[in-house]
């Protein structure tokens, strides 16, 4: 106590002690920035300890400008947040430090060194990424090994989709159940024969060709589109009074969830098709998408089932006193109020879905990781592999944040809370 009189005298105003704890801090913080960026020590410190006299002085910034409570809102969110004690106030400090000494050789590799013009591996001259790689094969990055003059079905497909959805936005509800209806049942097909082919004078293109994000988005939207309701009925018959319809759920949603996905796809697609008859051909991308959503719809039915035990019995009897009957109840007063209620973790399973597309790649389909690693084994392009990585990371960054952003958006606007 002694020493924190000495340090920060109780006669020394609260303005003035956070104003001097702030340039201390800032000092600090400005110390280790240009100390990475352009190698100027402002302590003048050795190299061994040029972190740790900006980190002293920072702690004592920190220190002085540490009060309970201040007439300035955004110094008590601060301190709250980030300067609550004095472990916090180091793991803040060391956190700032490392972000600073990191920048420099993260722009430097992203920006500033690396090559964005040529078309051929003798191009990247610089010591940072070589974009070049990216941008020679981003149209096999996008649509695999799809022949280049029948893309544009690929496009139509998947702008059909987003007008599809679009409508469904902006109609009225009535017209909305319809457009919904449309895309669960109608429109799977027409994308399929559009992009495979084979009628309407279309070019037949064999699934092996499939490839890119194209196919990481055509497994993902198709096993989200039919996870989603299966696992609804499943989380329904789990909690059904008949007996037949509740083992058999439980007996369902347990064994998917007790085997990796790794096996159910080389199940789908090397042990399945020996038990069809021989007259029956199913092919191995539509098998894999079928293993996909009955391994997703298990973890659906649970996520769902969470929703309806949450709510109270008086909603089912409220229900059954208006003379509801078990689809009616649950149609319009059971399944809104629970769907509502697991809205993070329905988007939960659908990232870790479009995360988990990456493991078809094991049974010989190409998709964004797969193209990714046929590409950095090409001869001419070796030693690229930092940057396909780098790229398909932002790629899946990019999806999954849009899905979890969305989702906190439809969470926030059905909140009945107040």
């Amino acid at each position: 106590m002694q020493i924190e009189n000495f340090i920060k005298p109780k006669t020394l105003s609260q303005n003035t002690a956070i104003g001097i704890g702030l340039a201390l801090a800032l000092f600090s913080f400005l110390d280790v920035a240009l100390l990475s960026f352009f190698e100027v020590n402002l302590t003048g410190s050795s190299s061994g300890l040029s972190f740790f006299v900006p980190l002293v002085i920072g702690f004592v910034g920190l220190f002085y400008a540490r009060f309970e409570h201040t007439n300035i809102s955004w110094v008590n969110s601060l301190n709250k947040s980030l300067n609550s004690d004095w472990f916090n106030s180091i793991l803040t400090l060391l956190s700032i430090f490392v972000i600073l000494k990191f920048i420099p050789f993260i722009l430097n590799w992203f920006i500033f060194d690396a090559n964005f013009v040529g078309t051929a591996k003798e191009d990247c001259t610089g010591a940072g990424a070589c974009w070049v790689f990216i941008n020679v094969w981003l149209k096999r990055f996008a649509y695999g090994l799809y022949p280049n003059e029948e893309i544009w079905r690929i496009n139509l497909a998947f702008a059909l989709l987003l007008f599809t959805i679009g409508a469904a936005v902006l109609s009225k509800p009535k017209i909305r159940r319809l457009i919904v209806l449309f895309l669960l049942f109608v429109f799977p097909f027409i994308a399929i024969e559009l992009i495979s082919g084979d009628v309407a004078g279309l070019k037949y293109v064999e699934t092996d060709l499939w490839g890119g994000l194209a196919l990481t988005l055509i497994v993902s939207i198709f096993a989200i589109i039919f996870c989603f309701p299966i696992g609804v009925m499943l989380a329904m018959g789990r909690r059904s009074e008949l007996p037949v319809i509740r083992y058999f759920c439980v007996g369902f949603i347990e064994l998917w969830r007790g085997v990796p996905l790794i096996t159910v796809l080389f199940m789908a697609a090397n042990m399945f098709p020996l038990f069809l008859p021989e007259d029956i051909f199913l092919d191995k991308l539509i098998r894999c998408i079928i293993g996909i959503i009955l391994f997703e719809a298990a973890y659906m039915a649970e996520v769902v089932r969470g929703g309806l035990q949450s709510l109270p019995k008086g909603q089912y009897e409220a229900a059954k006193s208006l003379g509801m009957g078990y689809w009616k109840m649950h149609l319009f007063v059971i399944l809104p109020q629970a769907l509502k209620i697991v809205i993070p973790g329905i988007a939960n399973t659908f990232i870790a879905l479009f995360k988990d597309t990456p493991l078809i790649f094991i049974v010989g389909l190409l998709e964004l990781l797969g193209m990714i690693d046929l590409a950095k084994t090409n001869p001419k392009w070796l030693g690229f592999a930092a940057e396909g990585y780098v790229f398909a990371a932002i790629v899946y960054f990019v999806f999954c944040y849009g899905m979890s952003r969305y989702s906190q958006r439809l969470e926030k606007k059905l909140s009945t809370e107040r």
